[in-house]
């Protein structure tokens, strides 16, 4: 029979629909913004895939809402090995779990989170001499590792059923930085991860001229439509194109060449859209997640009010055979799938799968 140890860490991904782009060292910040949980929700999502998928599998996981809670929830038997150590959830925690779970012989441990979640279970692993799988299912605001599936579904049902395994990249980036709008990603290792045809890559920062591109969208701007743009390299050659000095990695709004939030947060958004209102995002390259990686802030609510274009360079989209969406909400990303047009030059287009 095989062993999962399951855990999560309930604080990944506060940060992102609030506009703080991570939650690592922002936690009290993050909920003073209103930001809500929703890693369990996912973590949850991903058990119920994974009893659905066998429900023979037996689940070892840590206490409260870093497992037990949502197994209790969608009717998942599981073994608790132990609590957190306080109420507020650290990355000792997870350290604790991991171990705890090695202790157990897993065969795999899936974890719920970001890539700050997918490098302390590396380590823990790692520091064992073991060559444990690991697994995650993905609620951080930054998920540039290639250890994620690529929503939590996928996560349960791969968990349930793999039967090879192979080295991926385990990558995390400085918050600090990111936030100020600099990239600094350092790759922390490779892990041993199931072969699935549901993960996620690595991701990759692919150059490419975008500027005709951005000039096209920007002379085409209608003044009454409310552009809502997303964080990115190509995005920020377009926000320069709307005569605005955007936030590089940030989402920014404007109407008839007036910024009106800079480094906006879902609430934000929400209060500025109008009767039209068009949300502009680039692909991540290589992994080709449109939605749901680094962009939370444009949310359900705020994608339901608004046309999207999607935007690359042909250099990405040669990396970028399909587009991915991991919005948080099923029946959205299930309207979103089909195909779509994206834009790669001035005037040319290319159509493009959503699956």
């Amino acid at each position: 029979m095989r062993r999962i140890g399951f855990v999560v860490n309930p604080i990944a991904g506060m940060g992102g629909r609030v506009g703080l782009k991570g939650t690592d060292g922002n936690v009290e910040e993050a909920r003073e913004r209103g930001a809500e949980q929703r890693a369990p929700e996912r973590g949850a999502a991903a058990l119920k895939a994974l009893a659905e998928q066998d429900d023979s599998v037996s689940v070892v996981t840590w206490g409260a809402e870093m497992g037990a809670e949502k197994a209790a929830q969608v009717g998942v038997d599981v073994e608790v090995l132990g609590e957190p150590a306080g109420e507020e959830t650290s990355r000792s925690d997870t350290i604790a779990a991991v171990e705890a779970f090695l202790d157990r012989d897993v065969d795999l441990v899936l974890f719920v989170g970001g890539d700050g979640t997918a490098v302390d279970v590396y380590e823990t692993i790692a520091a064992t001499d073991e060559e444990t799988p690991m697994l995650g299912a993905p609620a951080g605001v930054k998920v540039y590792s290639s250890v994620f599936a690529v929503s939590p579904e996928a996560a349960g049902k791969i968990a349930a059923s793999f039967d090879r395994t192979e080295t991926r990249e385990v990558n995390d980036i400085d918050e600090d930085a990111y936030r100020e709008g600099e990239v600094r990603a350092e790759l922390k290792g490779l892990a041993t991860v199931p072969v699935a045809e549901d993960l996620q890559s690595s991701k990759q920062i692919l150059g490419g001229d975008v500027q005709g591109l951005a000039t096209g969208i920007a002379e085409e701007a209608d003044p009454d439509t409310t552009y809502v743009l997303g964080p990115g390299g190509t995005l920020d050659v377009v926000k320069s194109a709307f005569g605005i000095d955007g936030t590089p990695l940030g989402v920014d709004v404007v109407r008839d060449g007036e910024l009106l939030v800079a480094d906006a947060s879902e609430d934000e958004i929400l209060e500025v859209l109008g009767e039209k209102n068009e949300v502009v995002v680039s692909p991540i390259g290589g992994q080709g997640f449109i939605f749901g990686r680094g962009n939370d802030q444009i949310s359900p609510a705020v994608i339901r009010q608004s046309d999207v274009t999607v935007v690359a360079s042909g250099e990405k989209m040669q990396s970028t055979d399909v587009l991915r969406v991991d919005t948080g909400d099923s029946e959205l990303d299930e309207s979103l799938r089909g195909w779509m047009r994206v834009r790669v030059g001035r005037v040319e287009e290319r159509m493009v799968k959503v699956v």
